[in-house]
Protein backbone atom coordinates (compact mmCIF):
# COMPACT_ATOMS: atom_id res chain seq x y z
CA UNK A 1 0.00 0.00 0.00
CA UNK A 2 1.64 3.56 -0.78
CA UNK A 3 1.66 5.82 1.56
CA UNK A 4 2.07 9.65 1.85
CA UNK A 5 2.04 12.25 4.67
CA UNK A 6 0.49 15.47 4.20
CA UNK A 7 -0.89 18.45 7.52
CA UNK A 8 -3.50 18.26 6.34
CA UNK A 9 -6.56 16.08 4.15
CA UNK A 10 -9.41 17.78 3.03
CA UNK A 11 -12.09 14.85 1.65
CA UNK A 12 -14.33 16.18 -0.64
CA UNK A 13 -14.27 19.03 -2.96
CA UNK A 14 -17.19 20.09 -2.56
CA UNK A 15 -18.81 23.74 -1.28
CA UNK A 16 -16.85 23.57 1.18
CA UNK A 17 -13.74 21.71 0.56
CA UNK A 18 -12.65 23.72 -1.65
CA UNK A 19 -13.00 27.07 0.26
CA UNK A 20 -10.57 24.89 3.13
CA UNK A 21 -8.38 23.90 0.31
CA UNK A 22 -7.76 27.39 -0.98
CA UNK A 23 -7.49 29.65 2.17
CA UNK A 24 -5.20 26.15 4.24
CA UNK A 25 -2.83 26.03 1.44
CA UNK A 26 -2.24 30.32 1.09
CA UNK A 27 0.71 29.08 3.39
CA UNK A 28 3.63 27.50 1.38
CA UNK A 29 4.81 25.78 4.51
CA UNK A 30 1.48 23.92 5.13
CA UNK A 31 1.07 20.62 3.14
CA UNK A 32 -2.68 19.82 1.84
CA UNK A 33 -4.17 16.84 0.02
CA UNK A 34 -8.36 17.47 -1.62
CA UNK A 35 -9.74 14.04 -2.39
CA UNK A 36 -12.30 14.24 -4.55
CA UNK A 37 -14.62 11.12 -5.38
CA UNK A 38 -15.33 12.18 -8.60
CA UNK A 39 -13.74 14.11 -11.52
CA UNK A 40 -13.61 17.42 -13.44
CA UNK A 41 -16.48 19.84 -13.63
CA UNK A 42 -15.40 21.00 -17.35
CA UNK A 43 -17.93 19.66 -18.70
CA UNK A 44 -20.86 22.08 -20.72
CA UNK A 45 -23.78 21.61 -18.99
CA UNK A 46 -21.96 21.71 -15.88
CA UNK A 47 -20.82 25.10 -16.59
CA UNK A 48 -24.66 26.01 -18.79
CA UNK A 49 -26.72 27.86 -16.19
CA UNK A 50 -30.10 25.81 -17.20
CA UNK A 51 -27.92 22.67 -17.92
CA UNK A 52 -28.74 21.04 -14.24
CA UNK A 53 -31.71 19.53 -15.70
CA UNK A 54 -28.93 17.27 -16.80
CA UNK A 55 -27.00 16.39 -14.33
CA UNK A 56 -29.86 15.82 -12.20
CA UNK A 57 -29.24 12.58 -12.75
CA UNK A 58 -25.91 12.02 -14.21
CA UNK A 59 -24.31 9.16 -12.72
CA UNK A 60 -20.81 10.42 -13.85
CA UNK A 61 -21.26 13.71 -11.77
CA UNK A 62 -23.73 12.92 -8.93
CA UNK A 63 -24.19 10.69 -6.14
CA UNK A 64 -27.80 9.88 -7.39
CA UNK A 65 -29.01 8.70 -3.31
CA UNK A 66 -32.46 7.49 -3.04
CA UNK A 67 -33.79 7.72 0.64
CA UNK A 68 -35.57 5.35 2.36
CA UNK A 69 -39.50 4.91 2.17
CA UNK A 70 -40.86 7.44 3.85
CA UNK A 71 -44.02 7.10 6.22
CA UNK A 72 -44.43 10.60 6.41
CA UNK A 73 -44.69 11.00 2.33
CA UNK A 74 -47.47 7.56 1.93
CA UNK A 75 -44.00 5.08 1.45
CA UNK A 76 -42.65 7.78 -1.28
CA UNK A 77 -38.82 7.56 -1.68
CA UNK A 78 -37.08 10.84 -1.83
CA UNK A 79 -34.31 11.45 -4.31
CA UNK A 80 -31.01 13.05 -2.95
CA UNK A 81 -28.88 14.19 -5.66
CA UNK A 82 -25.40 15.13 -4.18
CA UNK A 83 -23.05 16.32 -6.25
CA UNK A 84 -19.65 14.57 -7.27
CA UNK A 85 -17.19 16.12 -9.24
CA UNK A 86 -14.94 19.10 -8.60
CA UNK A 87 -16.93 21.70 -6.88
CA UNK A 88 -19.76 19.33 -5.26
CA UNK A 89 -23.16 20.22 -5.06
CA UNK A 90 -22.28 23.54 -5.83
CA UNK A 91 -21.61 22.50 -9.97
CA UNK A 92 -25.02 20.97 -10.01
CA UNK A 93 -27.49 22.96 -7.62
CA UNK A 94 -29.67 25.46 -9.06
CA UNK A 95 -27.18 28.56 -8.21
CA UNK A 96 -29.54 30.27 -5.58
CA UNK A 97 -27.65 32.18 -3.72
CA UNK A 98 -29.32 32.75 -0.30
CA UNK A 99 -27.85 33.59 3.00
CA UNK A 100 -30.50 32.74 5.04
CA UNK A 101 -32.58 34.89 7.79
CA UNK A 102 -30.42 36.95 10.79
CA UNK A 103 -32.68 34.62 13.40
CA UNK A 104 -31.17 31.13 11.39
CA UNK A 105 -27.42 32.08 12.71
CA UNK A 106 -28.78 33.55 16.27
CA UNK A 107 -30.35 29.93 16.59
CA UNK A 108 -27.07 28.28 16.05
CA UNK A 109 -25.19 30.37 18.82
CA UNK A 110 -28.24 29.67 21.23
CA UNK A 111 -27.94 25.64 20.42
CA UNK A 112 -24.45 25.77 21.71
CA UNK A 113 -22.93 26.65 18.55
CA UNK A 114 -21.07 30.09 19.99
CA UNK A 115 -20.06 32.36 18.10
CA UNK A 116 -22.10 31.27 15.07
CA UNK A 117 -24.29 34.55 15.69
CA UNK A 118 -26.05 37.02 12.91
CA UNK A 119 -22.98 39.14 13.94
CA UNK A 120 -19.99 37.44 13.05
CA UNK A 121 -21.81 35.21 10.26
CA UNK A 122 -22.82 38.25 8.37
CA UNK A 123 -19.06 39.34 8.20
CA UNK A 124 -18.28 36.21 6.58
CA UNK A 125 -20.66 36.54 4.22
CA UNK A 126 -19.75 39.85 3.15
CA UNK A 127 -16.15 39.02 2.75
CA UNK A 128 -16.92 36.25 0.39
CA UNK A 129 -19.23 37.74 -2.09
CA UNK A 130 -19.05 40.10 -5.01
CA UNK A 131 -22.51 41.04 -5.90
CA UNK A 132 -23.15 42.20 -9.18
CA UNK A 133 -26.23 44.21 -10.18
CA UNK A 134 -28.57 44.08 -13.32
CA UNK A 135 -26.07 45.69 -15.17
CA UNK A 136 -23.05 43.49 -14.36
CA UNK A 137 -21.32 45.87 -12.38
CA UNK A 138 -19.95 45.68 -8.67
CA UNK A 139 -21.98 46.87 -6.19
CA UNK A 140 -20.79 47.75 -3.34
CA UNK A 141 -17.66 47.10 -1.30
CA UNK A 142 -17.27 43.49 -1.32
CA UNK A 143 -14.96 41.94 -3.77
CA UNK A 144 -14.75 38.31 -2.40
CA UNK A 145 -14.36 35.32 -4.80
CA UNK A 146 -17.94 34.42 -4.98
CA UNK A 147 -19.67 36.09 -7.95
CA UNK A 148 -22.91 36.77 -7.10
CA UNK A 149 -25.29 38.21 -10.05
CA UNK A 150 -28.64 40.06 -10.13
CA UNK A 151 -29.67 38.42 -13.51
CA UNK A 152 -33.21 40.22 -13.96
CA UNK A 153 -32.64 41.53 -17.34
CA UNK A 154 -32.27 38.35 -18.63
CA UNK A 155 -34.94 36.61 -16.90
CA UNK A 156 -38.58 35.66 -18.58
CA UNK A 157 -40.44 38.59 -18.70
CA UNK A 158 -43.76 36.85 -17.51
CA UNK A 159 -41.53 36.98 -14.33
CA UNK A 160 -42.79 40.35 -13.31
CA UNK A 161 -46.07 38.79 -12.98
CA UNK A 162 -45.20 37.10 -10.17
CA UNK A 163 -43.63 40.66 -8.26
CA UNK A 164 -46.88 42.00 -9.10
CA UNK A 165 -49.33 39.58 -7.04
CA UNK A 166 -46.47 39.95 -4.18
CA UNK A 167 -47.60 43.20 -4.04
CA UNK A 168 -51.01 41.95 -4.22
CA UNK A 169 -50.63 39.33 -1.40
CA UNK A 170 -49.45 42.38 0.42
CA UNK A 171 -45.58 41.44 0.60
CA UNK A 172 -42.79 43.91 0.28
CA UNK A 173 -41.03 43.37 -3.33
CA UNK A 174 -37.36 43.81 -2.28
CA UNK A 175 -34.12 44.36 -4.57
CA UNK A 176 -32.63 41.51 -3.26
CA UNK A 177 -33.20 38.49 -0.52
CA UNK A 178 -29.91 39.03 1.37
CA UNK A 179 -30.05 42.99 1.51
CA UNK A 180 -30.98 44.59 4.78
CA UNK A 181 -34.89 43.61 4.37
CA UNK A 182 -35.71 39.74 5.34
CA UNK A 183 -39.40 39.61 4.23
CA UNK A 184 -40.77 39.90 0.65
CA UNK A 185 -40.36 38.70 -2.63
CA UNK A 186 -37.30 39.55 -5.06
CA UNK A 187 -35.72 38.27 -7.80
CA UNK A 188 -33.49 35.48 -6.96
CA UNK A 189 -29.92 36.31 -7.36
CA UNK A 190 -27.41 33.58 -8.76
CA UNK A 191 -23.72 32.19 -8.84
CA UNK A 192 -23.93 33.09 -12.63
CA UNK A 193 -20.51 34.93 -13.60
CA UNK A 194 -20.93 35.85 -17.53
CA UNK A 195 -23.42 33.32 -18.34
CA UNK A 196 -21.73 30.44 -16.96
CA UNK A 197 -22.01 28.68 -13.41
CA UNK A 198 -19.71 30.42 -10.96
CA UNK A 199 -19.33 27.38 -8.63
CA UNK A 200 -17.18 26.81 -5.25
CA UNK A 201 -14.60 25.30 -7.53
CA UNK A 202 -14.79 28.90 -9.79
CA UNK A 203 -14.53 31.04 -6.97
CA UNK A 204 -11.80 29.00 -4.35
CA UNK A 205 -10.38 25.50 -5.97
CA UNK A 206 -9.30 26.65 -9.96
CA UNK A 207 -7.88 30.08 -9.11
CA UNK A 208 -4.76 27.97 -6.46
CA UNK A 209 -4.76 24.81 -8.47
CA UNK A 210 -1.48 24.97 -9.47
CA UNK A 211 0.18 25.63 -5.82
CA UNK A 212 3.14 23.41 -5.32
CA UNK A 213 1.81 22.69 -1.78
CA UNK A 214 -1.58 21.82 -2.88
CA UNK A 215 -2.01 18.45 -4.21
CA UNK A 216 -5.43 17.26 -5.78
CA UNK A 217 -6.42 13.23 -6.22
CA UNK A 218 -9.80 12.74 -8.39
CA UNK A 219 -11.73 9.67 -8.72
CA UNK A 220 -10.55 8.67 -5.49
CA UNK A 221 -13.04 6.99 -2.72
CA UNK A 222 -12.34 7.24 0.50
CA UNK A 223 -12.63 4.28 3.03
CA UNK A 224 -11.61 4.97 6.30
CA UNK A 225 -10.21 7.38 8.86
CA UNK A 226 -7.39 6.08 10.95
CA UNK A 227 -7.41 6.42 14.48
CA UNK A 228 -4.64 6.00 17.08
CA UNK A 229 -6.38 6.61 20.26
CA UNK A 230 -8.37 9.07 20.59
CA UNK A 231 -6.63 10.82 17.72
CA UNK A 232 -6.95 10.48 13.96
CA UNK A 233 -4.11 10.05 12.24
CA UNK A 234 -4.41 9.31 8.76
CA UNK A 235 -7.01 8.21 6.21
CA UNK A 236 -7.24 5.17 3.34
CA UNK A 237 -8.33 5.82 -0.19
CA UNK A 238 -8.91 4.10 -3.45
CA UNK A 239 -7.97 5.09 -7.13
CA UNK A 240 -8.00 3.13 -10.06
CA UNK A 241 -7.56 0.03 -7.78
CA UNK A 242 -5.12 0.86 -5.59
CA UNK A 243 -5.30 1.19 -2.14
CA UNK A 244 -3.71 4.60 -0.32
CA UNK A 245 -2.72 5.45 3.19
CA UNK A 246 -2.68 8.81 3.54
CA UNK A 247 -0.83 10.39 7.06
CA UNK A 248 -1.37 13.54 8.78
CA UNK A 249 -0.12 15.53 10.44
CA UNK A 250 -2.43 18.14 11.89
CA UNK A 251 -6.23 17.13 10.15
CA UNK A 252 -8.23 15.79 8.50
CA UNK A 253 -11.25 17.66 7.27
CA UNK A 254 -14.67 15.96 6.59
CA UNK A 255 -16.48 17.78 3.66
CA UNK A 256 -17.78 15.20 2.21
CA UNK A 257 -21.25 16.76 2.92
CA UNK A 258 -24.36 15.94 4.88
CA UNK A 259 -24.83 12.28 3.05
CA UNK A 260 -21.13 10.93 2.89
CA UNK A 261 -19.93 12.58 5.95
CA UNK A 262 -21.87 10.62 8.85
CA UNK A 263 -21.17 7.74 6.23
CA UNK A 264 -17.14 7.80 6.60
CA UNK A 265 -17.60 8.44 9.89
CA UNK A 266 -19.27 5.21 10.63
CA UNK A 267 -17.13 3.47 8.82
CA UNK A 268 -14.07 4.23 10.71
CA UNK A 269 -16.07 3.30 13.75
CA UNK A 270 -17.06 6.92 14.66
CA UNK A 271 -20.17 6.71 15.90
CA UNK A 272 -22.95 4.60 17.76
CA UNK A 273 -22.16 1.41 19.42
CA UNK A 274 -25.07 -0.69 18.39
CA UNK A 275 -25.20 0.77 14.73
CA UNK A 276 -21.42 -0.51 14.21
CA UNK A 277 -21.72 -3.53 16.25
CA UNK A 278 -24.27 -4.41 14.15
CA UNK A 279 -22.44 -4.15 11.09
CA UNK A 280 -19.11 -5.65 12.09
CA UNK A 281 -17.35 -2.72 12.99
CA UNK A 282 -14.56 -2.02 15.69
CA UNK A 283 -15.94 1.02 17.68
CA UNK A 284 -12.95 4.00 17.93
CA UNK A 285 -15.38 6.17 19.26
CA UNK A 286 -18.87 6.05 20.87
CA UNK A 287 -20.48 9.02 19.47
CA UNK A 288 -24.16 8.44 18.69
CA UNK A 289 -25.35 11.14 17.49
CA UNK A 290 -23.39 10.59 14.24
CA UNK A 291 -25.49 10.26 11.21
CA UNK A 292 -28.47 11.54 13.74
CA UNK A 293 -30.81 14.79 13.04
CA UNK A 294 -31.34 15.17 9.62
CA UNK A 295 -33.07 17.97 8.63
CA UNK A 296 -34.51 19.06 4.24
CA UNK A 297 -36.54 21.13 3.28
CA UNK A 298 -39.87 19.69 1.75
CA UNK A 299 -41.40 21.87 -0.57
CA UNK A 300 -45.35 22.05 -2.45
CA UNK A 301 -45.16 22.73 -6.23
CA UNK A 302 -48.10 23.29 -8.28
CA UNK A 303 -48.27 23.84 -11.94
CA UNK A 304 -50.46 25.93 -13.63
CA UNK A 305 -50.92 26.69 -17.38
CA UNK A 306 -50.87 30.24 -18.77
CA UNK A 307 -52.46 32.25 -21.39
CA UNK A 308 -49.00 34.47 -21.71
CA UNK A 309 -45.87 33.08 -23.21
CA UNK A 310 -43.34 31.28 -21.26
CA UNK A 311 -40.09 29.89 -21.00
CA UNK A 312 -42.06 26.96 -22.10
CA UNK A 313 -42.59 28.35 -25.53
CA UNK A 314 -38.74 28.28 -25.71
CA UNK A 315 -37.55 25.23 -24.72
CA UNK A 316 -40.82 23.29 -24.64
CA UNK A 317 -40.00 22.19 -28.36
CA UNK A 318 -36.86 21.28 -30.53
CA UNK A 319 -37.43 23.96 -32.84
CA UNK A 320 -36.90 26.67 -29.16
CA UNK A 321 -34.44 24.34 -28.02
CA UNK A 322 -31.88 24.80 -30.98
CA UNK A 323 -32.37 28.41 -31.01
CA UNK A 324 -31.69 28.79 -27.33
CA UNK A 325 -28.71 26.39 -27.47
CA UNK A 326 -26.89 28.78 -30.51
CA UNK A 327 -27.96 31.86 -28.84
CA UNK A 328 -26.53 30.31 -25.75
CA UNK A 329 -23.14 28.87 -27.48
CA UNK A 330 -23.11 32.12 -30.08
CA UNK A 331 -23.04 35.04 -26.87
CA UNK A 332 -24.32 32.97 -23.37
CA UNK A 333 -27.30 34.52 -23.45
CA UNK A 334 -31.17 33.70 -23.62
CA UNK A 335 -32.86 30.90 -21.69
CA UNK A 336 -29.81 28.48 -20.97
CA UNK A 337 -27.68 31.46 -19.09
CA UNK A 338 -30.21 31.78 -16.21
CA UNK A 339 -31.22 29.36 -13.78
CA UNK A 340 -34.61 28.32 -13.98
CA UNK A 341 -35.41 30.01 -10.23
CA UNK A 342 -36.84 33.40 -11.23
CA UNK A 343 -38.49 35.17 -8.01
CA UNK A 344 -38.36 34.04 -4.37
CA UNK A 345 -38.55 35.29 -1.04
CA UNK A 346 -39.52 34.96 2.90
CA UNK A 347 -43.15 35.15 4.24
CA UNK A 348 -45.15 34.47 7.41
CA UNK A 349 -47.42 31.82 6.96
CA UNK A 350 -49.74 33.54 9.53
CA UNK A 351 -50.15 36.74 10.00
CA UNK A 352 -49.31 37.04 13.98
CA UNK A 353 -45.79 35.22 13.02
CA UNK A 354 -42.93 36.21 15.00
CA UNK A 355 -40.60 36.00 11.80
CA UNK A 356 -41.10 34.45 8.45
CA UNK A 357 -41.62 31.09 7.90
CA UNK A 358 -41.84 30.19 4.70
CA UNK A 359 -39.68 30.05 1.58
CA UNK A 360 -41.83 31.19 -1.78
CA UNK A 361 -40.41 30.16 -5.94
CA UNK A 362 -42.20 31.41 -8.75
CA UNK A 363 -40.58 30.47 -11.81
CA UNK A 364 -42.11 31.11 -15.78
CA UNK A 365 -41.98 27.26 -16.39
CA UNK A 366 -43.93 23.83 -15.96
CA UNK A 367 -42.27 20.58 -16.47
CA UNK A 368 -42.32 16.96 -15.32
CA UNK A 369 -39.76 14.60 -14.46
CA UNK A 370 -39.00 11.54 -16.29
CA UNK A 371 -36.63 9.54 -15.38
CA UNK A 372 -34.85 11.85 -13.47
CA UNK A 373 -34.75 14.36 -16.75
CA UNK A 374 -37.03 17.82 -16.22
CA UNK A 375 -39.33 17.75 -19.49
CA UNK A 376 -41.05 21.04 -20.06
CA UNK A 377 -44.40 21.10 -21.05
CA UNK A 378 -45.22 22.25 -24.41
CA UNK A 379 -47.67 24.69 -24.26
CA UNK A 380 -46.85 28.02 -21.90
CA UNK A 381 -47.13 27.42 -18.33
CA UNK A 382 -45.44 28.42 -14.78
CA UNK A 383 -45.23 27.00 -11.19
CA UNK A 384 -45.55 28.54 -7.84
CA UNK A 385 -43.76 26.69 -4.85
CA UNK A 386 -43.74 27.09 -1.07
CA UNK A 387 -41.31 25.33 1.42
CA UNK A 388 -41.77 25.70 4.92
CA UNK A 389 -38.78 27.17 6.06
CA UNK A 390 -37.55 25.43 9.88
CA UNK A 391 -38.78 21.80 9.50
CA UNK A 392 -38.98 20.32 13.35
CA UNK A 393 -38.65 16.43 12.10
CA UNK A 394 -36.07 14.98 12.54
CA UNK A 395 -34.39 12.05 10.44
CA UNK A 396 -31.06 9.55 9.90
CA UNK A 397 -28.15 8.64 7.88
CA UNK A 398 -26.53 5.38 8.64
CA UNK A 399 -24.62 2.88 7.12
CA UNK A 400 -25.85 0.27 5.18
CA UNK A 401 -23.04 -2.64 5.37
CA UNK A 402 -19.42 -1.89 6.11
CA UNK A 403 -19.14 -2.15 2.67
CA UNK A 404 -17.28 1.56 1.97
CA UNK A 405 -18.81 1.84 -1.78
CA UNK A 406 -22.70 0.70 -1.11
CA UNK A 407 -25.06 3.57 -0.45
CA UNK A 408 -26.05 4.77 3.17
CA UNK A 409 -29.76 4.48 4.67
CA UNK A 410 -31.48 7.31 4.32
CA UNK A 411 -34.50 8.36 6.32
CA UNK A 412 -36.01 11.66 6.35
CA UNK A 413 -38.51 10.89 8.84
CA UNK A 414 -40.86 13.65 6.99
CA UNK A 415 -43.93 15.05 9.11
CA UNK A 416 -44.16 13.19 12.07
CA UNK A 417 -44.55 16.36 14.16
CA UNK A 418 -47.64 17.94 14.39
CA UNK A 419 -45.69 21.63 13.71
CA UNK A 420 -44.64 20.04 10.44
CA UNK A 421 -47.92 18.91 9.44
CA UNK A 422 -49.83 22.40 10.40
CA UNK A 423 -46.69 24.05 8.13
CA UNK A 424 -47.86 21.97 5.21
CA UNK A 425 -51.31 22.87 5.08
CA UNK A 426 -50.14 26.29 5.58
CA UNK A 427 -48.21 26.10 2.49
CA UNK A 428 -50.72 25.22 0.59
CA UNK A 429 -53.09 27.55 1.58
CA UNK A 430 -50.37 30.60 0.96
CA UNK A 431 -50.57 28.94 -2.43
CA UNK A 432 -53.79 28.92 -3.13
CA UNK A 433 -54.06 32.77 -1.70
CA UNK A 434 -50.99 33.97 -4.04
CA UNK A 435 -53.22 31.82 -7.47
CA UNK A 436 -56.05 33.85 -6.66
CA UNK A 437 -54.21 37.04 -6.82
CA UNK A 438 -55.84 39.31 -9.42
CA UNK A 439 -52.73 39.15 -11.65
CA UNK A 440 -51.97 35.51 -11.73
CA UNK A 441 -55.92 34.93 -12.40
CA UNK A 442 -55.71 36.99 -15.44
CA UNK A 443 -52.75 35.13 -17.16
CA UNK A 444 -53.95 31.60 -16.04
CA UNK A 445 -55.94 29.32 -18.04
CA UNK A 446 -56.23 26.08 -15.79
CA UNK A 447 -54.14 24.42 -13.01
CA UNK A 448 -52.82 20.92 -13.15
CA UNK A 449 -53.92 19.90 -9.99
CA UNK A 450 -57.93 20.15 -10.68
CA UNK A 451 -60.10 21.41 -7.71
CA UNK A 452 -56.61 22.56 -5.74
CA UNK A 453 -58.24 25.64 -5.40
CA UNK A 454 -61.00 24.35 -3.22
CA UNK A 455 -58.93 21.73 -1.02
CA UNK A 456 -60.00 22.00 2.78
CA UNK A 457 -56.99 21.41 5.31
CA UNK A 458 -57.53 17.53 5.47
CA UNK A 459 -57.20 17.18 0.96
CA UNK A 460 -54.30 20.14 1.23
CA UNK A 461 -52.10 17.72 3.59
CA UNK A 462 -53.13 14.79 1.82
CA UNK A 463 -52.11 16.64 -1.35
CA UNK A 464 -48.95 17.27 0.50
CA UNK A 465 -48.02 14.13 1.58
CA UNK A 466 -48.91 13.13 -1.83
CA UNK A 467 -46.83 14.79 -4.02
CA UNK A 468 -44.26 17.31 -1.65
CA UNK A 469 -40.74 16.84 -2.30
CA UNK A 470 -37.17 17.53 -1.07
CA UNK A 471 -35.68 20.46 -2.63
CA UNK A 472 -31.98 18.91 -1.56
CA UNK A 473 -30.74 20.74 1.35
CA UNK A 474 -29.63 17.82 3.21
CA UNK A 475 -28.05 19.06 6.47
CA UNK A 476 -27.27 18.80 10.10
CA UNK A 477 -26.04 15.32 10.43
CA UNK A 478 -22.79 16.11 12.33
CA UNK A 479 -24.51 19.25 13.85
CA UNK A 480 -22.44 21.55 16.18
CA UNK A 481 -23.36 21.61 19.94
CA UNK A 482 -22.70 21.92 23.69
CA UNK A 483 -21.47 18.58 23.95
CA UNK A 484 -21.91 14.66 23.00
CA UNK A 485 -25.21 14.26 24.28
CA UNK A 486 -26.82 16.06 21.57
CA UNK A 487 -24.51 16.48 18.86
CA UNK A 488 -21.36 15.54 16.81
CA UNK A 489 -19.27 18.63 17.03
CA UNK A 490 -18.00 21.59 18.88
CA UNK A 491 -18.04 25.14 17.72
CA UNK A 492 -14.84 25.16 16.39
CA UNK A 493 -15.87 22.26 14.02
CA UNK A 494 -14.07 19.78 16.21
CA UNK A 495 -15.60 15.93 16.80
CA UNK A 496 -16.25 16.15 20.41
CA UNK A 497 -13.65 13.43 22.00
CA UNK A 498 -10.91 13.03 19.22
CA UNK A 499 -8.57 15.14 18.32
CA UNK A 500 -7.36 15.76 14.93
CA UNK A 501 -10.70 15.75 12.79
CA UNK A 502 -13.33 18.37 12.19
CA UNK A 503 -16.25 18.14 9.51
CA UNK A 504 -17.06 21.25 7.57
CA UNK A 505 -20.40 21.49 5.37
CA UNK A 506 -23.60 21.23 5.71
CA UNK A 507 -23.78 18.11 8.09
CA UNK A 508 -22.19 20.93 10.74
CA UNK A 509 -25.27 23.32 10.95
CA UNK A 510 -26.87 23.22 14.10
CA UNK A 511 -30.57 23.54 12.31
CA UNK A 512 -31.13 24.05 9.05
CA UNK A 513 -31.09 27.37 7.32
CA UNK A 514 -34.37 28.68 6.24
CA UNK A 515 -33.53 28.86 2.51
CA UNK A 516 -30.86 27.37 0.02
CA UNK A 517 -27.68 26.03 1.59
CA UNK A 518 -24.76 26.61 -0.65
CA UNK A 519 -23.99 30.00 0.51
CA UNK A 520 -24.54 29.22 4.25
CA UNK A 521 -22.24 26.36 3.59
CA UNK A 522 -19.22 28.18 1.87
CA UNK A 523 -19.44 30.67 4.75
CA UNK A 524 -19.51 28.19 7.44
CA UNK A 525 -15.99 26.83 5.90
CA UNK A 526 -14.65 30.46 5.38
CA UNK A 527 -14.64 30.96 9.45
CA UNK A 528 -13.70 27.17 9.64
CA UNK A 529 -10.42 27.89 8.05
CA UNK A 530 -10.17 31.00 9.92
CA UNK A 531 -10.41 29.12 13.29
CA UNK A 532 -8.04 25.99 11.50
CA UNK A 533 -5.72 28.93 11.29
CA UNK A 534 -5.53 30.03 14.42
CA UNK A 535 -5.31 26.85 16.20
CA UNK A 536 -2.50 25.82 14.29
CA UNK A 537 -0.57 29.23 15.09
CA UNK A 538 -1.63 28.82 18.53
CA UNK A 539 0.32 25.12 18.73
CA UNK A 540 3.30 26.46 17.05
CA UNK A 541 3.37 29.36 19.81
CA UNK A 542 3.42 26.71 22.28
CA UNK A 543 5.72 24.90 21.00
CA UNK A 544 7.89 27.59 21.06
CA UNK A 545 7.52 28.73 24.52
Amino acid sequence: METAEYDFVIVGAGSAGCVLANRLSENPAIKVLLVEAGGSDNRFWIKTPLGYAFTFSDRNVNWCYSGEPDPGLNGRIAYFPRGKVLGGSSSINAMAYVRGLPHDFDDWHLSGALGWHWTAVRAAFEAMETQLGPDGKQQGEGSGPVIVSDLQKHMHPFSRHFLSAAREMGWPVLQHMNGGATEGLAFMRSTVSRGRRWSSADAFLRPVSRRPNLRIVKNAHVEKLVTNGKRVSGLHYSKGGQRIAVDVSQEVILSAGAINSPKILQLSGIGDHALLSRHGICTAHHLPEVGKGLQDHLALTIYFKSNEPTLNNALGNKLGQMAAGLQYLFNRTGPLAVPVNHCSGFVRMRPDASRPDLQVYCNPASYNVNAGQAEIDSTPGYLLCAQPSRPTSRGSVTIASSDPVEAPLIQPNSLVTEEDQRAAVSAGRMLQKLARTPTLKRVTKACYTESFDSFDDEALLTHFRNTAGSVFHASCTCRMGADASNSVLDNRLKVHGLAGLRVVDASAFPNITSGNTNAPTMMLATMASDMILEDLASCARSAVA
